[in-house]
């Protein structure tokens, strides 16, 4: 495949840096740190006034219909300059599902988002390994009743909606992907719900979130039906999505290190002069060049709806979840006592690297995924 991005590509990486360049600044980060606010709402303004919000999203919905390249693009800017915006859990976790099997009705929503007045979110996690799905729910009348509990959900006090998978009793269809029989995806209002606050490694807000019966009508089922296509969406653009923000997480960290050694002395000689440092610096430089290749391979084959997509978005997720965690260690290990200074850039990126790694389930469990994922074509 060829990895260059084309001109619409390279425009929207440049809208998307110099946006990010201008609002995330580390002044407005630390002014942002200290508000309590959940995410910051000018920034998430400007990027729906600059068209960002609305790439990906169906045009008859009012976006561009882009597809996973052109997202991957813009949430490695956000992952570059860890901005606390909540586009990867608007998008990926929660626009792109509904874009892409939602109803004419279930597609207003994206309206407002579009102009970044609302915040959407998705609850991909429960307790247990990453994409398996407990939660169940059962016709009652002409709606359907929840039950089951979902975990580290982004935003799920500040969403309009909260797009929450769960299996269906009585439907066991043939469903898209791995676990997709009589899976379906609803559109749960947050005061539907219990939610409660969960430990955040970043500025970001997560919540547990209890369904224990709670009701909604038919048309919070996403699409309709409960065939695991939409749960599919959901679950390969919340993977990619997380990938592609870890991208530019390491991205972030590597240059903020490199700039750091080049610059800091030590008995008279520049930290980068060191062959250990050198060496180390180049194991951080692999490990964002493994995750790279396995991002943009994943997106590009979630485009294309490759037979190999979630082997190949599997494969991107352990390298979040390992390589890139371990390199991120190591630039800490780099900047000796200020690496762990909490006003000092280098910790939001190791936090948020930290985060992506918990949602996409860990090394082991990403390990697992791909191993069955093998064993299932063998």
């Amino acid at each position: 495949m060829d990895f260059d991005l084309d001109e619409t590509q390279q425009e929207i990486k440049k809208l998307a840096a110099g946006l990010l360049e201008r609002e995330a600044t580390q002044e407005r980060l630390e002014s942002f740190e200290k508000s309590g606010a959940a995410y910051d709402t000018v920034t998430w303004k400007a990027l729906a006034q600059a068209g960002l919000l609305g790439l990906v999203l169906p045009e008859d919905a009012g976006g561009a219909g882009l597809g996973p390249v052109e997202l991957a693009v813009v949430l490695r800017e956000v992952g570059l300059k860890a901005a606390p915006v909540p586009v990867y859990a608007s998008l990926a976790l929660a626009a792109v599902p509904i874009g892409l099997h939602g109803t004419p009705e279930q597609k207003a929503l994206l309206g407002p988002l579009i102009e970044g007045e609302t915040v959407l979110t998705g609850a991909y996690r429960e307790v247990g390994p990453a994409g398996d799905i407990a939660a169940t729910a059962r016709r009652d009348g002409d709606g359907f009743v929840l039950d089951g509990v979902k975990t580290f959900v982004p935003y799920a006090r500040e969403a309009s909606r909260i797009l929450v998978p769960a299996r269906v009793e009585g439907e066991g269809v043939g469903g898209e992907g791995v676990g997709g029989e009589g899976v379906g995806v609803f559109l749960v209002e947050p005061s539907a719900a219990a939610i409660t606050a969960q430990p955040s490694a970043t500025s970001e807000p997560l919540s547990r979130v209890a369904l224990d019966g709670a009701r909604v009508g038919a048309d919070a089922l996403l699409g309709g039906t409960a065939d695991g296509a939409a749960w599919a969406a959901l679950r390969r653009s919340a993977v990619a999505g997380a990938v592609a923000l870890s991208s530019g997480v390491i991205e972030g960290a590597l240059a903020l290190t490199t700039e750091y050694v080049k610059t800091r002395e030590q008995f008279e000689r520049a930290l980068a002069q060191f062959q250990a440092v050198t060496m180390q610096i180049g194991d951080v430089y692999i490990a964002k060049r493994a995750l790279d290749v396995a991002v943009w391979a994943g997106v590009w084959r979630l485009a294309e709806g490759a037979a190999d997509t979630d082997e190949v978005l599997a494969i991107a997720a352990y390298n979040a979840c390992d390589p890139v965690v371990k390199a991120l260690y190591t630039c800490q290990h780099l900047h000796g006592g200020i690496g762990l200074d909490v006003t000092y850039p280098l910790h939001r990126y190791f936090a948020w690297g930290k985060q992506c790694a918990h949602l996409l389930g860990g090394a082991e469990d990403t390990l697992d995924s791909l191993g069955a994922l093998v064993a299932q074509e063998a």
